[in-house]
C-alpha cells in the first residue's frame, strides 16, 4: 500500500478486463507495482463484474469472453458457471503478473487535474494521489431502469439483470422480460425450460444477426461506436450495433415462440402491462434486462459530461479531451471484452507518454 501523501504515477480504478489489461501493460513499461501504480477494486475478490453473474449463466452461454494479454484462458468445462471461470482466471492472472490490486477499495470521488495531480478518495476516507488516472469501472454498478406510466402502481415484483439469481426464483409466476439484448433472450429460454410462463417486450423488433463475427466486422462495430464518443455523444447500447447472434440455440427459441417480442410497453398497472399495440396482459414479475450505463459518478467532480450526457473522447478513444491525464477504458467501444483488452493497452501507452513529459518527481520511480 502506498504511503500517505505519496504520489503515484498512475492509479487504475477497476480490476475487470480493461483494468487488468492496463495494469499488465503498465508493468511491461517498467512501472513498479505499489510504488508507481496500483489497481483499485471495489470487490472483495477477483473477477470484476463477472463474479456477480448468476450461476445459471454457464461458460458456453457467455458471449465474447476474450483472453487477457500474456495469458490465454484455458478452455474450461463449458457447463461451469461463467462467474466461477472468470473469477478463477482473473485471480490467476493477478498472481502470475504480480499486479498491485488493492481491495476492497470503493472509490467515492476523483478530484484534481494534470497540473496539480489527481486525488482519489474511497468511501472509507482513504486517500491516494497520482499524476494520472486510468478509469476502468465498467457498467455493472449502474443498472438502467426505464420509466413507464404506472410503474409505481405495479404491485408485482420488479427486478433488474443484476438482481437475477436463477429461474427457480419465479415458480408459478408469469414473467415479462424487458430488453433486446442477449441477457433478455437467455433469461427467457431459461425460464421457459422450467415451464415458467413468459412474455418478451422490446422497443424495436429484435435484431438477429446471421453474419459471422470476424475482424472486419469487429472493426466496423468499434468505428460506429467511436464515431459517437469522439463527438461527445452518449454511446449506444451494444446490441443496437452488433445485433443478436442467430445461433441454433436462439433459433429454437424463435421457432418455439419464446423469443417472439410483443413490442414496446405503453403503461403498467396493478398486475398488468399494456403494450403499444393496445393489448393488455396480466403479469406477476417484470425482469428488466434493459442494460447498464457507464459507472462514472465518482468522476463527477471533474466535469466531464457534455450537455447531452456524453463525454468527448480523443481520437485514441481512451483519452478524455477535457481532462488531460484521465484515460477511460471499458467505455464506448471498449465495453466488450476484446475492446477492453485493446483499450487497456492503449491507455497504458498514453499514460506512459504523458509521464515522460511530466516534471521530475511526478513520473516513474527509480
Amino acid at each position: 500500500m502506498p504511503s500517505p501523501g505519496e504520489q503515484l504515477s498512475t492509479i487504475v480504478i477497476g480490476a475487470g478486463q480493461a483494468g487488468l489489461s492496463a495494469a499488465h501493460h503498465l508493468r511491461r513499461k517498467g512501472l513498479v507495482p505499489f510504488q508507481d501504480f496500483v489497481v483499485l477494486d471495489a470487490n472483495d475478490g477477483p473477477g470484476g463484474a463477472w463474479r456477480h453473474r448468476w450461476d445459471s449463466l454457464t461458460f458456453d452461454r457467455a458471449h465474447g469472453l476474450h483472453s487477457l494479454p500474456g495469458m490465454d484462458l484455458t478452455p474450461p468445462d463449458p457447463t461451469e458457471p461463467a462467474s466461477a471461470v472468470v473469477t478463477r482466471y482473473y485471480g490467476d492472472y493477478e498472481s502470475a503478473f504480480a499486479l498491485p490490486v488493492i481491495r476492497p477499495f470503493k472509490v467515492k470521488t476523483v478530484t484534481g487535474s494534470l497540473a496539480n495531480g489527481f486525488t482519489v478518495t474511497s468511501t472509507q476516507g482513504r486517500v491516494l494521489n497520482a499524476a494520472s488516472i486510468i478509469n476502468a469501472t465498467g457498467t455493472w454498478d449502474k443498472p438502467y431502469w426505464p420509466y413507464y406510466p404506472g410503474a409505481r402502481d405495479f404491485a408485482g415484483t420488479q427486478l433488474h439483470t443484476r438482481d437475477f439469481v436463477a429461474p427457480e426464483q419465479f415458480p408459478d409466476k408469469r414473467v415479462l422480460v424487458v430488453g433486446g439484448g442477449t441477457s433478455a433472450a437467455q433469461f427467457l429460454l431459461q425460464l421457459a425450460s422450467l415451464g415458467i410462463d413468459t412474455l418478451w417486450s422490446t422497443r424495436r423488433p429484435p435484431l438477429w444477426r446471421e453474419a459471422p463475427q470476424n475482424k472486419a466486422w469487429g472493426i466496423e462495430v468499434e468505428a460506429n461506436v467511436n464515431s459517437r464518443t469522439h463527438s461527445g455523444l452518449v454511446p449506444t447500447s451494444v446490441v443496437s450495433v452488433t445485433g443478436l447472434p442467430l445461433t441454433d440455440f436462439y433459433q429454437d427459441g424463435i421457432d418455439s415462440g419464446v423469443l417472439v417480442s410483443r413490442g414496446g410497453i405503453k403503461s403498467l398497472a396493478d398486475h398488468a402491462v399494456t403494450f403499444t399495440d393496445g393489448t393488455t396482459e396480466n403479469i406477476d414479475v417484470i425482469l428488466w434486462a434493459t442494460g447498464f450505463r457507464a459507472s462514472l459518478d465518482h468522476l463527477a467532480p471533474l466535469g466531464l459530461r457534455e450537455a447531452g450526457g456524453g463525454i468527448f473522447m480523443a481520437e485514441d478513444s481512451v483519452s478524455v479531451s477535457k481532462v488531460p491525464g484521465l484515460f477511460m477504458v471499458g467505455y464506448g467501444a471498449s465495453a466488450s471484452t476484446i475492446g477492453a483488452t485493446r483499450a487497456g493497452r492503449a491507455a497504458a501507452a498514453a499514460a506512459g507518454k504523458l509521464l515522460t513529459r511530466l516534471p521530475e518527481g511526478a513520473g516513474v520511480h527509480g
